[in-house]
């Protein structure tokens, strides 16, 4: 990855529906030319998707987005755990973290009830030891 890459990445970032012809502009390449630079990037895995941003408060799909700082059972592996959680509808981010915690999981829930059956699933069935809440009030990106 060059100087270009990654002020494309940046670029990308910042608004990935940008089109090539705009992004070649911000960067001094031909349309073609930028296209071809984020097409190897996904073959090569450094973009692996693109994604939304959605306002909490502007989702009606679910009532709660939450951040769930996990930590796992000592007879839990890495491995086991995100097999598991993998499978459960309303986790959209597992990321493993350093610190205090061995997982952060971004997650959607309806209600209070269906939050606790969630947290109440990960300690049953992905072997989570202890897990701390964050319910998302807003987001600015």
């Amino acid at each position: 990855m060059d100087r270009l890459d990654s002020e494309i990445l940046g670029i990308l970032q910042e608004d990935a529906r940008i089109s090539y012809r705009d992004l070649g502009v911000r960067v001094g390449l031909s349309a073609n030319a930028a296209a071809d630079r984020v097409r190897r990037m996904r073959r090569e895995g450094v973009i692996r998707g693109f994604t939304t941003l959605i306002d909490p408060a502007a989702d009606t799909r679910a009532g709660l987005i939450v951040f769930i700082d996990v930590t796992l059972r000592l007879d839990t592996t890495n491995e086991d755990f995100e097999k598991a959680v993998l499978k459960f509808p309303g986790i959209t981010e597992v990321v493993h973290v350093t610190g205090e915690h061995d997982y952060l999981l971004r997650a959607r829930a309806a209600d209070p009830p269906a939050l606790d059956g969630l947290l109440r699933r990960l300690k049953r069935e992905a072997g989570v030891a202890q897990s701390s809440t964050r319910i998302a009030l807003r987001s600015a990106r």
